[in-house]
């Protein structure tokens, strides 16, 4: 993902397997550390690079030649470039030791000069979008301006929304007093959270953790720890999601969105009716996906109703499965490998490389993420890996973006590589796929079969029905509040109403877990991201259905559409499998997998 936002709400095993211990990564790629002696000496050519850019181009992008403008682009891309450089050193370097003082003192003052330097790069992108169409039609037009006009496309699109000169600079100038810190109190405010479990103090993370447990009374005892930590912290974040939906809101105001999820939406390069297409497709199919799949689950487990923290508990009668990390890096490498050397030996890079930071640790992010950093070192992947097979899933998912972002990098440069998240989670869920079924094809045990299908639907709804259901929960939240702030309790309220809907009546809900919104980073970080995953989900199950009809050739065409980074829209990027994710049938055939999958679990139970 070409972000430096965690997958998903973190839930992992209980326990680190035994083995070669989980990686930590080296930034030395980056930097040597936050007193590396070069680090100055960039900021410093890069701000006078910065200020030079601005006074030979300020204010004549209108008289430039193609040639020129080309020429223009190219200088701002490498200071672009060694800002993305510094800046990815400092946010990787916050996010594995998110409590350590030090490290947030130095994010936030890189932070505070990287938007000072920028300060002096603005103008390029909103000069260019006051353009007139024949202008930019008649510089366009040069061979030199080829490279730059997907960029140019995607700028356009904010063009309606672009606001004055002067006011987009306050904007940029009070982004980090604004939005930004009030995200770093949220990550500072979660790392610091504990609870006590069996007699010992530990992270927050590590009771999510249990809710993965075989033993009901230890999830129930953790999601009594959850919910009061949570109730501990409820005033703080609150506060912490009124003002950033107000923020929101002043901001949608001023460029005169007419939604809140439309500034998303035109960054994903979709339209609101396709994600309201998709939405109405996810909510009409909840009663033939999660209702139906829970209510098996409780049948399974013995339980007339089950408790919220009953929804991630293994499935009985086949023991914990635990995999050190060795076997874990096997397991993936040779799913990738088996559907396509070359990516398989680019998987094998971050394995046998330190860019990955596995090692579950307290103080450290709680999710995974993979962050491309910049084309000319490569990407760095963060996640916690306590052996089970769902962190197998996640090393995964998130190399498939790791490997998305090499080649779309080395293929785009800095400025094109960057995908819109509607297709950045296009590769880490292909990647999911490839793996469970490397799995489900070598075991031959009928109970391990029927384990892993359950355990892969499970993923699928937490990927489409838990994501949709958040996204809708954002949506009502951030209406109400545009009439008056919200109390925690109505922001619990919403949150239940939404869980019981998208959940179905096999749940029973007590009301301790209207507090587990709060918990949530996306709604923190990245408002309304989250239907992203469920477009890839269902966009990857159509893509692997060509793949297992028509093998031949896939490989090829899969990785030149990871290659073509944010050159193409997905009409383009998906035309060469026969594809048409403007077609409303589109996402109902990704969502006949997911039910095609329960049929088979029905079917054996």
């Amino acid at each position: 993902m070409n972000s430096q936002l965690p997958f998903a709400p973190s839930e992992p095993a209980s326990q680190t397997a035994p083995g070669e211990t989980p990686p930590r990564w080296d930034l030395s790629d980056l930097y040597a550390s936050s007193e590396d002696p070069k680090i100055q000496p960039d900021f410093a050519a890069l701000e006078q690079a910065a200020r030079a850019f601005s006074e030979a181009w300020k204010g004549r992008l209108e008289t430039l030649s193609g040639a020129e403008l080309a020429k223009a682009f190219a200088e701002y891309e490498q200071i672009e470039e060694g800002l993305g450089r510094i800046g990815s050193f400092a946010q990787l370097g916050f996010a594995a030791h998110t409590t350590d003082p030090v490290r947030g003192r130095f994010a936030q003052g890189v932070q505070e000069k990287l938007t000072d330097i920028s300060a002096h790069l603005l103008f390029f992108g909103l000069e260019l979008n006051r353009l007139s169409d024949e202008v930019l039609d008649r510089i366009s037009a040069a061979p030199e301006m080829a490279k730059w006009k997907p960029y140019l496309r995607d700028l356009r699109v904010f063009r309606p929304y672009q606001l004055s000169d002067e006011v987009e600079q306050v904007l940029l100038d009070k982004s980090v007093t604004g939005r930004s810190a009030w995200n770093r109190l949220f990550d500072e405010t979660m790392a610091t959270l504990s609870v006590d479990l069996d007699g010992e103090t530990k992270p927050l993370g590590d009771a999510f953790n249990t809710l993965t447990s075989a033993e009901r009374e230890k999830r129930e005892a953790a999601a009594g720890q959850i919910s009061a930590v949570l109730a501990d912290q409820s005033r703080l974040l609150t506060m912490i999601t009124n003002t950033l939906a107000k923020d929101k809101a002043i901001g949608d105001r001023l460029r005169g969105y007419p939604r809140p999820s439309s500034s998303r939406n035109r960054a994903n390069m979709v339209e609101d009716e396709v994600v309201d297409a998709l939405v109405s497709a996810v909510d009409e199919s909840y009663p033939r996906l999660s209702h139906r799949y829970y209510a098996l689950k409780a049948k399974w487990l013995g339980l007339e109703k089950l408790e919220h923290w009953d929804r991630n508990a293994p499935l009985p009668g086949v023991p914990d499965t635990t995999l050190s990390w060795p076997e874990g890096k096997s397991i993936v490498l040779n799913a990738y490998t088996g559907f396509d050397p070359a990516l398989g030996e680019l998987v094998n890079r971050f394995l046998t490389h330190p860019w990955i930071d596995a090692a579950p640790v307290a103080g450290k992010s709680s999710g995974a993420f993979a962050h491309p950093t910049v084309p000319s070192v490569h990407p760095y992947i963060l996640m916690n890996y306590h052996g089970r097979p769902r962190d197998v899933m996640t090393l995964a998912h998130e190399l498939g973006h790791g490997v998305h972002q090499v080649l779309a990098g080395q293929k785009q440069g800095y400025l094109n590589s960057g995908t819109p998240l509607t297709l950045a989670e296009t590769a880490s869920v292909f990647g999911e796929m490839l793996t469970f079924q490397s799995l489900l094809d070598a075991e031959k045990d009928p109970k391990r079969r029927r384990h892993l299908l359950a355990a892969k639907v499970e993923d699928m709804l937490n990927t489409v029905v838990r994501q949709i259901a958040f996204y809708q929960f954002e949506v009502r939240v951030h209406d109400e509040r545009a009439k008056g702030e919200l109390s925690a309790e109505r922001i619990g309220a919403i949150w239940r109403d939404v869980q019981e809907r998208s959940l179905g009546p096999a749940f029973h809900f007590t009301p301790d877990y209207d507090l587990y919104w709060s918990y949530i980073p996306h709604f923190i970080h990245s408002p309304f991201y989250v239907y992203a995953y469920a477009f890839g989900d269902c966009l990857v199950n159509a893509l692997y259905g060509v793949y297992r009809e028509k093998p031949d050739g896939f490989a090829q065409k899969y990785r030149a559409m990871l290659e073509a980074g944010g050159t193409l829209r997905h009409q383009e990027l998906l035309a060469p499998f026969g594809l048409d994710a403007t077609d409303p049938d589109f996402w109902r055939k990704g969502l006949d997998v997911i039910s095609g999958l329960i049929d088979q679990l029905e079917k054996e139970d």
